[in-house]
Formats: C-alpha cells, sequence, structure tokens
C-alpha cells in the first residue's frame, strides 16, 4: 500500500514527460500550466498569484506566455490557471490550459488556443467568460480573474500554427454564437 501511495506522488509531483506532447497532457491545471509557462510556483491554483509576488512580475494586461490566474470562487473552489497562447484584440484572447471542458467525457485535457474574453465593465480583465467545449462556445459564467503572471519560458507547443482568430472573435461578438 505504502508502495503505491509513493508512485502515485511521484506520478503526480513529476513534471509532464518529455516524449509526451503538451496536449498530450490528462490531469490538473496547475501542473499543465507550470510546464506550458516555464513559470514555477505551486500549489492550488487560486494561490498563485499571491505566490508570484516578489518573485515574478504580475500585471493586467494579457501577454503571450504569461499565466492568468482565476480568483477562488464557489464555482472554482481551487481557482484555475492558463496560460496565454495568443492574444487576438484588446479583448479577445487564447488560451492553452488543461482540466476546463470534458473531452469523451472526462476532464482534465489539455485545449489549446481557446477563447477568452474579458467582459470586466473597466475592459481591465477583471472578469471574463471562456470558450466551453460542451456548448462550442462561449460558457455563460462569468469568472473573476486576480491578474497575469509574466516571466517564465513559455512551451514551442503553447499555440497551433493556425489558430482560429476569426472564430475566436466571432465566440467573443456575436450573439448566441457557438448555441
Amino acid at each position: 500500500m505504502l508502495a503505491a501511495a509513493t508512485l502515485a506522488a511521484t506520478l503526480i509531483a513529476a513534471p509532464l514527460a518529455a516524449s509526451a506532447g503538451l496536449l498530450d497532457y490528462v490531469g490538473q491545471c496547475v501542473p499543465f500550466a507550470r510546464e506550458a509557462s516555464g513559470i514555477q510556483i505551486y500549489g492550488d491554483a487560486w494561490t498563485w498569484w499571491g505566490q508570484a509576488k516578489g518573485k515574478y512580475d504580475r500585471g493586467h494586461t494579457p501577454r503571450i506566455g504569461s499565466v492568468v490566474v482565476f480568483a477562488k470562487t464557489s464555482r472554482l473552489p481551487l481557482g484555475h490557471v492558463a496560460v496565454v497562447s495568443r492574444v487576438v484584440e484588446r479583448r479577445v484572447l487564447m488560451l492553452t490550459h488543461a482540466n476546463w471542458s470534458r473531452q469523451n467525457g472526462e476532464r482534465g485535457h489539455a485545449e489549446q488556443d481557446v477563447t477568452l474574453y474579458d467582459v470586466s465593465d473597466d475592459n481591465d480583465w477583471s472578469e471574463v467568460k471562456v470558450w466551453y467545449r460542451d456548448v462550442e462556445g462561449l460558457g455563460g459564467s462569468i469568472y473573476p480573474v486576480e491578474g497575469f503572471i509574466y516571466g517564465g519560458r513559455p512551451s514551442p507547443q503553447l499555440t497551433s500554427r493556425n489558430p482560429d482568430y476569426v472564430g475566436a472573435l466571432i465566440d467573443a461578438y456575436v450573439p448566441g454564437a457557438g448555441r
């Protein structure tokens, strides 16, 4: 029993296998974001914002390779972290992250270049909507965001060669798109 617990702890703490592609990952958002961004913070996603203070630059302007930190809420009791893969325009980004949408009935899978839309009143990325596979468009929930953590070394697999910029803009600006 102890050997199984030790093996499980090792697998959870281990970085993503070098031989596996970033997008083959299945698991929690935190180890995925750490591997995809190069930002070395550990612990629940909602703690990343505070942990980054004094260690990494932080701000409220998205940059490619930065980690966006979703606040802890009743819907996200551990928060969420994702990596900015593209800046489409001032209120629309693309994210690469894990453990958001369901794929084949299960959570944990990595998703590349999904839409993140700033819906905050002040255009400051404090509230967002996220593309959700189950509805093939932006989900209906609005999530509070702490901000962006800068300074890692993003994975070369962070974004695709031909991301769907038009699709991201349609997701954000066309009422009812994807529904």
